[in-house]
């Protein structure tokens, strides 16, 4: 099968609609496109809808992971590669035709999946074409991860039809139990439950870090410790006073928020009857020096001509102010920060909500920072993903962007083209969002480390703008929050705990509609009273979708909020312990819904649904990849120094200028551009040389100390030698002396002694019963076992030879006297008395020979004594 091939003119731009359209309706629309005929091999009508489906385990597939379609001969039209296409209960995945490797880009997770659209894109005949030419049969799938896939099908099959079926039944699971995260289980990414890590989170804000929460801790109802202002409340054990607020198992009462010292419970549920979805004010970070704090709450139901009040909510606020720390100043202000803008926030009192007056609480002051609704943040990220798509390297109607208008992006090179597309990304506005966040998180962390003052958020409901400005300010305020142990217990506290609706939101399967649990669990408003506020309702869950486009609640709100990290991890390249690439797995995590962190909208739902014991922690994974590289693993930033930054970070308005994030807005689009920049990706090269060369030196460490330890061994032996080589020595020169002896003993004797290099020994004794001038010569040679033979010669001289054996001596004098004592026995033994010979170091030895010449000798006459 050829490869597609290009067209020099730009195509059609595909529709974003969200129906599918039929094949009549996608001819009309793309009629006018100007895509070129694919060469493909057509096959006959009869041809099965799609090859069964592969019993070969493939190697790519997860635990659990199983295939459910596979379409044959399937091209990406982004990238011209041809291969499978496979549908799994976990993604849609992609292998090439040829090396069956894993295409990243046509790869993607069925929770990442926005929409996906069937396209026919007829082809004009050119005149030398007499037939038709098929059209072209295509499937686009948007993602919430920023990039359009095109795949493109072989005419008359109907492998698209079942491609598209198989989506469309694995994208909208029955139950939120059919989602891979429950299918796969915990498996090794089993974690402890979260309310324990949200305890000991509390526990360091309190000063008591010496305290370790637990789950009997938590059944025994004891974890309710306070310091001088604050306390942990259980108040909200059994969510009667706010179901998106922590939080309860069920079948435990627990409590894990802070709420205000001098508040008494009774007051707190009063309280929350003031305010949207009975979010009552409650602190989320506590300065450990000054104080002050961070609260969060939603808005007071003040009604439209605001005057609607709560004296039991004004004294929580009020409560806020404390004394400052070593002043004489009474109470600290206390900054009221609302995220909408105003008329957002004046229009919303014709609902029933509102904003608060400054003259109902004291020492108060209300600042509007004029954030965007999620509605508004969905169309700016689709706006920002048609631009990227659009003037991509790699873009979904399979041109690069080089080869339009003309062959260059920016219409031939003209400045008039380019200031037009710059101005397309400035349209997005997604830019400008982040900027709104990150300066209003700028300043709430300047009030309160500079001015010592407590800051109170929220927006309509508390759980959207409220989030993000309240775990930025965290992040600015607390150096803990910046490490990979902080940026979790941030990530659980402020957005997990504290109910951001993720399946709302990220467009995740809601829990009505399961079936399986006892009731359905709806985003209801705990307060009984002041029915008319439509604000103290939340909407019904939806049935069970992925296709986040039908429902309105879809906004990417923590995806800004990780991109606007990842702003300040530019700025603060010291400051922070994980690095870019962190992030952009967080996000894949978040998006894919293969762990079960991130599902449903709040505590209570996935406590219920037993999400902490059915699926698996990403958290953990997480941690299990780092400590399989160790520091050298991607999710490390290597330029991090904690003293660098060890105090709040307070960025002044000039440098809250955000750019486009290349590690996820640019990796699909433009990955070349998207890759790490130079400066980080020289100190991770040098970071692994760095490695080798530490497990080298240790290597070669080790094999010092072994060669240390060997040569202390040696000088040990050989010190052992010396001794016994001088030892040696002297026994040598001991016996030298007594050979000398011995031989002037013997030569007094008449006998004529010649010891050889060899050892042996010859002695030549005169005899006196022979004429005196001859001599009797023999040879006494002594056999293996001891004995002795006489070899007469005819030189009438006698020799003896002493043959070394086993238990021999070196010492020639030894063998001398085996040889010539008259004493010595034929086992060896000696019959000397006290064994006193020559070989046991004696200067004497006896010979039964000529005895006139023993006058000459110092013999003891206690040798001879009978015994």
């Amino acid at each position: 099968m050829a490869a597609p091939k290009h067209s020099s003119g730009r195509s059609t731009s595909f529709m974003d609609s969200t129906t599918f359209r039929d094949s009549s309706e996608s001819e009309k629309m793309e009629a006018t496109g100007s895509w070129d005929a694919l060469d493909w091999t057509i096959e006959p009508v009869s041809r099965s809808v799609s090859r069964p489906v592969s019993h070969v385990k493939l190697e790519c597939l997860l635990e659990a992971e199983q295939v459910q379609v596979e379409g044959y001969g399937v091209v990406l039209v982004n990238t011209d590669e041809a291969g499978t296409l496979i549908v799994t209960n976990y993604r849609l995945l992609f292998l090439s035709e040829g090396t069956r490797n894993v295409i990243a880009l046509g790869t993607i997770p069925l929770a990442t999946i926005e929409k996906f659209t069937k396209i026919v894109v007829k082809n004009q005949p050119t005149p030398r074409q007499s037939e038709k030419i098929p059209s072209r049969r295509l499937l686009q799938v948007i993602g919430k991860d920023m990039r359009t896939i095109v795949f493109g099908f072989r005419p008359k099959t109907r492998q698209r039809r079942a491609i598209f079926d198989a989506l469309s039944s694995c994208t909208k699971p029955t139950s939120l139990w059919d989602l891979y995260a429950f299918v796969s289980g915990p498996s090794k990414f089993g974690n402890t439950n979260p309310k324990v890590r949200l305890l000991n989170e509390y526990f360091r804000l309190l000063g008591k870090g010496s305290l370790r929460a637990s789950m009997n801790m938590i059944e025994d109802d004891s974890f309710t410790f306070s310091n001088d202002l604050w306390r942990i409340s259980s108040i909200n054990s059994s969510y009667i006073m706010c179901q998106s607020y922590p939080f309860a198992l069920m079948n435990y009462a627990t409590n894990n928020y802070f709420m205000v010292a001098d508040a008494s419970d009774e007051e707190v549920l009063q309280a929350s009857n003031f305010r949207a979805r009975g979010r009552l004010p409650v602190v989320t970070w506590c300065h450990p020096k000054t104080g002050a704090v961070l609260a969060r709450s939603s808005q007071p139901l003040v009604g439209l001509m605001m005057n609607m009040r709560s004296n039991t909510d004004e004294k929580i606020v009020a409560a806020l102010c404390t004394q400052l720390a070593g002043t004489r100043v009474k109470q600290r202000k206390l900054y009221i920060a609302d995220a909408r803008p105003r008329k957002n926030a004046l229009a919303n009192g014709a609902m029933g909500g509102g904003s608060e007056s400054s003259s109902h609480y004291s020492q108060s002051e209300i600042v509007f920072f004029g954030i965007d609704n999620i509605h508004a943040m969905r169309e700016s990220f689709a706006r920002l993903r048609d631009y990227l798509d659009t003037h991509g390297a790699a873009s979904s109607d399979g041109m690069s962007s080089f080869l339009r208008h003309g062959g260059w992006t920016w219409g031939g090179g003209n400045l008039s083209s380019m200031s037009a597309s710059v101005s397309t990304l400035g349209d997005s506005g997604w830019l400008i969002h982040v900027q709104s966040v990150l300066a209003g998180s700028a300043w709430i962390a300047a009030r309160v480390a500079l001015e010592s003052a407590s800051v109170l958020v929220h927006c309509s409901d508390g759980w959207d703008r409220t989030t993000q400005l309240i775990s930025l300010a965290n992040l600015l305020l607390d150096p803990y929050y910046r490490t990979l142990t902080g940026f979790q217990a941030l990530v659980e506290k402020d957005w997990l705990a504290f109910g951001h609706p993720f399946a709302d939101r990220v467009g995740m399967p809601a829990v009505m509609g399961s079936g399986n649990m006892p009731s359905e669990l709806t985003r209801q408003a705990s307060a009984p009273v002041l029915q008319s506020s439509p604000s103290r309702h939340s909407s019904a869950s939806q049935a069970p979708t992925s296709h986040a486009q039908n429902s309105n609640d879809y906004s990417p709100i923590f995806l800004q909020w990780v991109d606007c990290v990842s702003q300040l991890l530019r700025m603060y390249p010291f400051a922070f312990e994980f690095s870019s690439a962190f992030l952009v797995d967080l996000l894949d995590c978040v998006l894919s819904c293969r762990f079960g962190n991130f599902l449903c909208n709040s505590e209570r739902e996935r406590q219920q649904c037993g999400v902490p014991d059915a699926c698996g922690c990403m958290w953990v994974y997480f941690a299990d990849l780092r400590a399989s590289q160790g520091s050298s693993h991607v999710h490390y930033n290597y330029l991090y120094d904690p003293l660098k930054h060890d105090g709040p970070l307070l960025p002044p308005a000039a440098a809250l200028a955000p750019t486009l994030w290349p590690q996820f807005h640019l990796r699909w689009a433009c990955s070349s551009e998207a890759q790490v920049g130079g400066v980080e990706a020289q100190f991770r090269q040098m970071d692994v040389k760095l490695s080798e060369l530490q497990k080298e030196k240790e290597m070669a460490e080790r094999k010092a100390k072994e060669i240390a330890t060997l040569m202390e061994s040696l000088t040990a032996e050989l010190q052992n030698e010396k001794q016994v080589s001088s030892s040696s020595k002297q026994m040598a020169k001991r016996a030298s002396r007594e050979s000398d002896a011995i031989k002037r003993a013997v030569q007094s004797l008449g006998c004529k002694v010649h010891f050889s290099n060899s050892g042996d020994c010859t002695v030549g004794i005169e005899s006196s019963q022979i004429a005196s001038s001859q001599k009797l010569p023999y040879y006494l040679k002594r056999e293996a076992d001891g004995t002795m033979q006489r070899d007469e010669k005819s030189d009438l001289s006698l020799s003896i030879t002493v043959m070394a054996d086993d238990d021999a001596s070196i010492n020639p004098i030894g063998r001398v006297c085996e040889t010539l004592c008259p004493l010595g026995m034929r086992d060896g033994g000696c019959r000397w008395p006290d064994a006193g010979c020559a070989q046991l170091g004696s200067q004497f030895l006896g010979l039964k020979v000529n005895y006139e010449a023993f006058d000459k000798l110092s013999i003891y006459d206690s040798y001879f004594q009978p015994k």
